[in-house]
């Protein structure tokens, strides 16, 4: 019980972000594989150039998760989560696991908005983008716990914008063309590590719309025009 108390009370040490004219640091989540061809990228670029121009204080960091050298969530890594559990002891072998996931972790709690691009895969997110949510969901970095209140999310007072896309996918949609489990998920995610600003811009379906390019144009202004409210 000692444990789960000191770990949901590192809840006030959590970093907070100031007001819209303050805010410095975007971190670019990108978890589509297909660089400029991709649809969900395009729509995060058009935020991102609107954000720039409505603040000349932003600085984005990309975090192309293709690119990464993302580690495996392996057994030393999850030997060392449980210690704050009070399950096992945290020796060298595990701290030196764990540094590796607070250094990955970091980068992620210093930003002060994410901006996430993310297409579907087979109903749900693309799989680098859930090995990076597994490294970085840790007790006393992203979130607390405590058997009487449950999870709290560490990152307060931060804010995320999630563009997403889907080949054949809509909302509303007949449920022959697919479920949505990708921004149920994320929403769920982000809501966990305590991030609950969160606003969505859709390009759904983007390959059986009767206009592709002016339906993209059209999603890419939304996404530009969130930036500006």
């Amino acid at each position: 019980m000692k444990f789960f108390n000191f770990l949901f009370g590192k809840r006030e040490a959590a970093p907070t972000v100031a007001t819209k004219a303050d805010v410095k640091k975007i971190l670019h989540i990108v978890a589509s594989p297909r660089g400029a061809d991709s649809q969900s990228s395009k729509l995060a670029e058009a935020y991102l150039q609107a954000a720039k121009a409505e603040n000349p204080n932003v600085v984005v960091d990309v975090l192309n998760l293709w690119d990464e050298d993302l580690p495996e969530f392996d057994g030393d890594k999850a030997a060392a989560k449980m210690t704050f559990f009070g399950v096992g002891e945290m020796d060298g072998q595990r701290q030196s696991a764990w540094d590796q996931i607070v250094a990955i972790t970091q980068r992620f709690t210093e930003a002060d908005e994410y901006v996430l691009s993310v297409p579907m895969w087979n109903g749900g997110i693309p799989y680098r983008l859930k090995q990076y949510i597994d490294i970085i969901t840790q007790p006393g970095l992203t979130f607390g716990f405590t058997p009487e209140s449950g999870y709290g999310g560490l990152l307060q007072e931060k804010r995320a914008r999630v563009f997403y896309t889907a080949g054949v996918y809509a909302p509303g949609a007949d449920p022959k063309y697919g479920d949505d489990y990708h921004s149920a998920y994320l929403r769920w995610w982000l809501e966990l590590v305590g991030v609950t600003d969160i606003e969505v811009v859709r390009f759904q379906p983007s390959l059986m719309t009767a206009d592709q390019a002016g339906d993209q144009n059209a999603a890419a202004a939304r996404s530009a025009a969130l930036a500006r409210q």
